[in-house]
């Protein structure tokens, strides 16, 4: 099975940039459908960001669309979401999961693996 490091968060005025990275081992990152979440204190875990291992679709949550970019690095084994324009209500614990699952999800129970987080603070 895969596991998952994400990384990269930390704490950014609003409009700044930041780049996550998760770094897969065990598996090639390829071969799985990735996704990425957030957690807000006090909330619940919600969808960013989506990409499928077959045909490379990406889905996008509407408040990140436009803002934030999912990119894979076969040769790294690693996936990056690119976060642009970051407001204070992108603050949150960023996760990423896989899943080897036909169909892309967009709900947490569509994944299997899951790394331990990066916390991300936008300032106002």
């Amino acid at each position: 099975q895969v596991q998952l490091v994400e990384s990269g968060g930390g704490l950014v005025q609003a409009g700044g940039s930041l780049r996550l990275s998760c770094a897969a081992s065990g598996r090639t990152v390829s071969s799985y459908n990735i996704g990425w979440f957030r957690q807000a204190p006090g909330k619940e875990r919600e969808f960013v960001a989506a990409n499928s291992r077959i045909g490379g679709s990406t889905y996008y949550a509407d408040s990140v669309k436009g803002r934030f970019t999912f990119s894979r690095d076969n040769a790294k084994n690693t996936v990056y979401l690119q976060m642009n324009s970051l407001k204070p209500e992108d603050t949150a614990v960023y996760y990423c999961a896989a899943t080897r699952t036909l169909v892309v999800a967009t709900s947490t129970a569509g994944y299997d693996f899951w790394g331990q987080g990066t916390q991300v603070t936008v300032s106002s």
